[in-house]
């Protein structure tokens, strides 16, 4: 079966705003998201990608947009089922108001369990992606072959709950995985079983250097900005 290369979105007005945008419209990327978008086919180039399919938000739609500038042959497909979490109430708001309400808790600490008032649930979300996945691996091993490469650009949670179901970790296990805008993870699937052989990678370490400020210990929901 096909192998997926997952990139997530680079940094986006949102994430500098520290907002989670959910499907709010209008968020694009900064400056530096556009740089990462950028540089993106450099990286990938010497792999003969048969697909991609990318979430609808613009965000995402602008990071591919350079590969397949770069790419001619190739076209984008549009899948509602890799964007973003529906975060309803919650969509626009500031992270650090998010921090006082009782659902991060649980967010956190148990997200199979959480819904978002007025959104949908992170199982409903971890669900239809891992479906998105097995149909794209469907058709483009019958379109490409058992070895073609295919990407899919989405969002932090939806690559995260990829991750997990890659490796049989139970949703609540989804927050321990970290993924940066516009890293790019694999996932090698097989008749049996995933292999999971790269995972937000960004070819840059400096998010690893210490901060001087306080960094708060839990997932960012949606993400993060990644490196200063």
């Amino acid at each position: 079966m096909p192998t997926l290369l997952l990139v997530r979105h680079g940094r986006s007005t949102a994430n500098t705003a520290g907002l989670l945008a959910g499907w709010t419209p209008g968020v694009a990327l900064d400056e530096r998201g556009t740089a990462q978008a950028a540089a993106l086919p450099g990286r990938l180039a010497e792999l003969p990608i048969a697909e991609v399919v990318t979430s609808p938000l613009q965000r995402c739609q602008e990071t591919v947009q350079p590969l397949l500038d770069a790419r001619p042959g190739l076209r984008a497909h549009s899948d509602d089922r890799i964007g973003e979490c529906h975060y309803g109430d919650w969509s626009g708001r500031k992270l650090a108001e998010l921090k006082d309400e009782p659902l991060m808790e649980v967010v956190q600490a148990h997200p199979s369990a959480a819904a978002f008032p007025g959104g949908e649930s992170m199982r409903a979300m971890a669900t239809r992606a891992a479906e998105a996945v097995r149909e794209w691996n469907a058709r483009v091993e019958r379109d490409h072959g058992p070895e073609a490469v295919y990407l899919m650009c989405s969002h932090g949670d939806i690559i995260k709950s990829l991750v997990g179901d890659a490796l049989g970790l139970h949703l609540d296990l989804f927050q321990r995985i970290s993924v940066e805008p516009c890293s790019i993870t694999a996932i090698r699937y097989t008749r049996l079983r995933p292999f999971l052989v790269r995972l937000g990678d960004t070819g840059d370490f400096s998010s690893l250097v210490p901060r001087p400020e306080a960094s708060d210990p839990d997932a960012t929901v949606g993400g993060g900005a990644g490196a200063p």
